[in-house]
This record gives structure tokens, C-alpha cells and sequence, in this order.
């Protein structure tokens, strides 16, 4: 103002005047801040907040007051000002009004943060009221009739049009959602810590599942990766980094950023298709409609065979499955299937204490010598305990007791796609059938949690699916029951008094589910008596989802 009515005396002593210019701007501010406050306070939103609503109650009742002490100090500002324009250096010097801006300024201050602290509740009580309702439309817009998938694609990637949400694998440029539309599409919906071994097999399969559609002149599909971020925590650099090492390496479709998933759409994944960390793969048809909630275990289990990756389809494979070697290692090591083309005898077996592994492998080749029968052992390791599983690899390799994997990926694969068997189940609602097959997965999962184990095949056909406490005794009993070899054969001679030893022992059967992998039964039958075993919940504290559900 000295500057706009060129006086310049005021300029002159600007220095002697900081603190009283300093009250007029701090006063002045504070009054902006209040009157924002109420002008916030009348634009909320009548239709998601009544005007019973404590906070804004509370609000409402100063407002008043915050009127009042807006205009006492609007009228001290200008007093100030004209004082100052008007008599000089001289008489704002010696007055005390400059005393005055400072408490107007804090009596503003204190009821602007009250203000802002009620509006601050307010603003969360509707905003949770809007997701309720964006939550709803999302559950009755899945329950609707499309012409094609558009709107639920933008439901759940991006509803504006302001933007390019996706990014194209092989361009890396952006691109709009219309090239989804009328497409059979698999989203793929994953936290930051997808595992390379993951991504690798994944990619694997989606690349001979789209030559499979391609030779079968089956509509093909797209995929797309949704990543789920907690939008509670702040975005960082190295989950940035995080984040485009991921995109980078994936060849399909992408978000664009995490940040561009809402959170009530989050919160429709983790409900109703029962993501927690692990990745799922949700299939959706040219209309938009879920055809499968997560197509990722068929994926594991039958790769491109399983296109169009529907419950149907799924059902169908299952209907087509037997107990057999090749459902155990398919697409994992075509040496085995070689094995049982052959006719061979094979053991497959697993555990970590390379002491039963040393005193299995010799029995078994001992037996073997002395049956005359060919037979080969391949080390499987454990669904967990990576660095144990590959020490005991070290030792097997280096003492040459039997054949091992050497890609870790391969033996992690092998215990996801048993897993995935019975998540596939799970999924079906018929995780209890006593169907025969059935029965020996979960047997085989329970067996990985408790000691060593074994499965003997003769060529494709299993014959014996033994926990380490049976398998061993029925080896180094061998003199017992050799005697029946030459008539039963080897494995059907073995089987019989390996069962024998299995009824009398009765090894416990064990499942854990981790709270990451979605869904978890609500009761489970003991594969070996049929009972219903007992549930147990237990909390690791070290881990934010470590929450583990038990059967016994």
C-alpha cells in the first residue's frame, strides 16, 4: 500500500515496521482461514450429512462467534492501515494496537482449528457414506446385464476419461480402456511382492495359451495387471521403483499407476474375490460378467488346456483327472514323464532332514537291487523353508543319492500347483468330495508339513503315497514281504505291506492356510479317517498377514 500511494516515508522505516506488518498479514490470513472455514461448513453436501451430525453441530454453533471475531478484526486491519497511511510513523509507533492484531490473530487461529477439526470429521463421515453408495453401485452394476465389458472395466480401473489408464507391454505406451472392449479378459490382480518364479511360470503359460487359442480358433483373451497398494500408505520412490521393475518385465496390459485403483474398488477385491496378497486371476467375459474368481490354480494346473478358464471348464478338467504321475509333474520335468512312458519304477519324495533322506535313498536302492527292478528317485524338497530345501539339494548332489531340481522355481512350482488342486476345490465348494484323487492330494499337502514322505509309481500308475514313518519301516522291512514279489510285482507287493504298517500307525494329517491366500475352508475332513479335524488360529506378530488357520 506505501508502494501504491508512493510514500516514501513508510518504506523508508519498512525495517522498524516488520512487526507490525508481520500482525496485519498473520491477522489478515487468519481471517481468510476462518472465513474459508465457513464458507466450507455451508457447502457440505446436505444429501451424505445431516445437520445433526455431532461434528457439524458442533461447528455450526460457532459460527456465529467465528462471524463476529472475523469482523472485529477486519475493522482493527483497517484501523491499523488508515492509521498508518493517515498520521504517520510517529502515531502507529506509539500506540499499543499492534498488540491487539496479535491476540485478534490468536483468537482467530484457535477457532479455526476447531473449525477445521469438526470439518475434518465431517469431511470423513461423507466420505464414507459416498463409498457405501460407490460400493453399492459396484455390487448391482456386476448384478447387471451388459452389452459389453466397458463399464465394468472403468468401474473397476478408471472411471474418467481424463487419462490414459493402461499401459501396452510391447509399446509401453498408454493406451485407453476401448482395447478391452468385447474382449474375454483375465485380470491379473497382485500386490508389489509378485514373486519373480511367479511372473516367470505365468508368463510361460499365457504365452502357450494364447497360441493355444490361436491354433483352436478360439477367441482369444487379454490380461491385465491390477496392482493393489494400501492407499493409506504413502507413495514412495522405492515403491515406484518397485513398481515399474514389475510393469517392465509383464507381457500384457497394465495400470498405469496403483494410485489410479480407488479404494472401494480395492475393497470389492478383497471381499468378494477374496484377494489378500497373493495373486488372483479373475476371468471376465465380453460382457463383462466374472466367469471364474480366480482362474490362477487352473492356470497352475492345466496351463493353456485350461482356456476359456471358466468354472465349467474347470469342473470339466477335474472330471477328466486320475491319480497319476503325469498330474503331479506336468510341465515341470519331462525327464519323468519319459520315466513313465518307460514303464519305470519312480520314487518321488520330500522332507528336509537329510538324515531320513540318506537312510530312504538307500533303502530304496538296496530293495531295488535286490527286486531286480528299475527304479529312479527324483528329490522334490518342501513347499516352504527355501534354504533348507536347497542345502538338502547340495548333499543329495554331492553324496549322488538320487536326482534333484536344481531351479528352485521348478520345486517351488511343484508344491503351488498341489496347492492350487486344492484351492480349485476349495473354490468349487468341494474340497470334502471323498473322491479318491482328492484324498491323495491332500494327504500328500498334509504329509509336506510333518517329516519326509515318498510316492511310488510304475510308470504313470502311483501305487503308494506314504509319509516317512511308514515309507521307511515298509523299506527296510523288505525281507518280510519279498517273498510276494514275484506274483504281485514290486509295488503292488510293497503297497500291500506298506498299508499294513499305515494301520497300525496312523500318521496325523496337518493343514495350514496362511490369511494371504484368500479363501479358507470353513471345516476340513481328515483324508486318512474321514473325521472332521480339529481348527486352530495362530498369529505371528513379525507379519502384518501372518495370521495361519490349522486343521489337526
Amino acid at each position: 500500500m506505501a508502494t501504491l500511494k508512493q510514500l516514501p516515508m513508510i518504506m523508508e522505516h519498512s525495517v522498524a515496521l516488520k512487526a507490525l506488518f508481520d500482525g496485519l498479514d498473520n491477522l489478515i490470513q487468519a481471517m481468510l482461514k476462518v472465513t474459508r472455514c465457513v464458507l466450507d461448513l455451508k457447502a457440505l453436501p446436505s444429501a451424505y450429512i445431516s445437520s445433526e451430525f455431532p461434528a457439524l453441530k458442533a461447528a455450526m454453533d460457532h459460527v456465529q462467534t467465528a462471524v463476529y471475531w472475523t469482523i472485529r478484526s477486519a475493522v482493527a486491519c483497517a484501523s491499523q492501515i488508515t492509521s498508518l497511511t493517515s498520521y504517520g510513523l510517529e502515531y502507529i509507533t506509539s500506540t499499543t494496537e499492534a498488540w491487539e492484531l496479535s491476540t485478534l490473530a490468536h483468537k482467530l487461529t484457535t477457532i479455526n482449528e476447531h473449525l477445521q477439526k469438526q470439518i475434518s470429521i465431517c469431511n470423513q463421515h461423507i466420505e464414507e457414506k459416498r463409498n457405501v453408495e460407490a460400493y453399492e453401485t459396484l455390487l448391482n452394476l456386476f448384478e447387471t446385464i451388459h452389452i459389453d465389458n466397458f463399464k465394468i472395466l472403468k468401474a473397476l480401473i478408471y472411471p474418467k476419461d481424463d487419462i490414459l489408464p493402461l499401459v501396452e507391454a510391447t509399446t509401453k505406451k498408454r493406451v485407453n480402456l476401448e482395447v478391452l472392449r468385447r474382449r474375454n479378459v483375465l485380470l491379473l490382480i497382485s500386490g508389489l511382492d509378485v514373486s519373480q518364479d511367479e511372473l516367470s511360470v505365468l508368463e510361460q503359460i499365457h504365452s502357450e495359451s494364447k497360441l493355444h487359442a490361436t491354433r483352436h480358433d478360439i477367441q482369444q483373451y487379454e490380461m491385465v495387471w491390477i496392482p493393489i497398494v494400501d492407499p493409506s500408505v504413502q507413495w514412495t520412490d522405492p515403491m515406484q521403483k518397485k513398481f515399474e521393475a514389475l510393469q517392465s518385465t509383464m507381457p500384457w496390459y497394465s495400470v498405469y499407476h496403483p494410485r489410479l485403483i480407488h479404494k472401494v474398488v480395492i475393497r470389492f477385491i478383497k471381499e468378494k474375490w477374496h484377494f489378500r496378497n497373493q495373486p488372483i486371476l479373475v476371468v471376465l467375459d465380453p460382457q463383462g460378467k466374472v466367469l471364474c474368481p480366480n482362474a490362477l490354480h487352473m492356470m497352475w494346473i492345466w496351463g493353456g488346456n485350461a482356456f476359456p478358464f471358466t468354472t465349467l471348464r474347470e469342473e470339466a478338467l477335474w472330471k477328466e483327472e486320475t491319480w497319476r504321475l503325469e498330474l503331479l509333474v506336468d510341465g515341470i520335468d519331462q525327464t519323468i514323464l519319459n520315466w513313465t512312458k518307460e514303464g519305470k519304477y519312480i520314487f518321488l519324495y520330500g522332507g528336509d532332514d537329510i538324515e531320513w533322506i540318506r537312510k530312504f535313498t538307500m533303502a530304496a536302492r538296496q530293495v531295488a537291487l535286490a527286486a531286480k527292478i528299475p527304479l529312479e528317485m527324483v528329490y522334490v524338497g518342501k513347499s516352504r523353508k527355501r534354504e533348507q530345501v536347497r542345502r538338502a539339494i547340495d548333499v543329495i548332489n554331492l553324496e549322488k543319492l538320487s536326482s534333484t531340481w536344481q531351479d528352485l522355481a521348478l520345486v517351488w512350482f511343484f508344491w503351488t500347483r498341489l496347492e492350487s488342486m486344492l484351492f480349485s476345490k476349495i473354490q468349487l465348494g468341494k474340497a470334502d468330495e471323498s473322491d479318491f484323487l482328492m484324498q491323495q492330494i491332500k494327504r500328500l499337502l498334509s504329509f509336506d508339513k510333518a517329516g519326509g514322505w515318498a510316492v511310488l509309481s510304475k510308470g504313470s500308475s502311483i501305487t503308494v503315497n506314504g509319509h516317512g514313518t511308514t515309507i521307511l519301516p515298509a523299506l527296510l522291512e523288505y525281507d518280510l514281504w519279498k517273498e510276494h514279489v514275484p506274483t504281485k510285482g514290486y509295488d503292488q507287493a510293497f503297497k500291500d505291506h506298506h498299508d499294513r504298517i499305515r494301520d497300525v500307525a496312523h500318521p496325523c494329517c496337518r493343514f495350514e492356510f496362511q490369511s494371504t491366500v484368500g479363501r479358507i475352508p470353513g471345516s476340513m475332513r481328515c483324508p486318512e479317517c474321514q473325521r472332521l479335524m480339529e481348527k486352530l488360529t495362530t498369529f505371528v506378530c513379525c507379519h502384518d498377514d501372518a495370521v495361519s488357520t490349522i486343521y489337526e
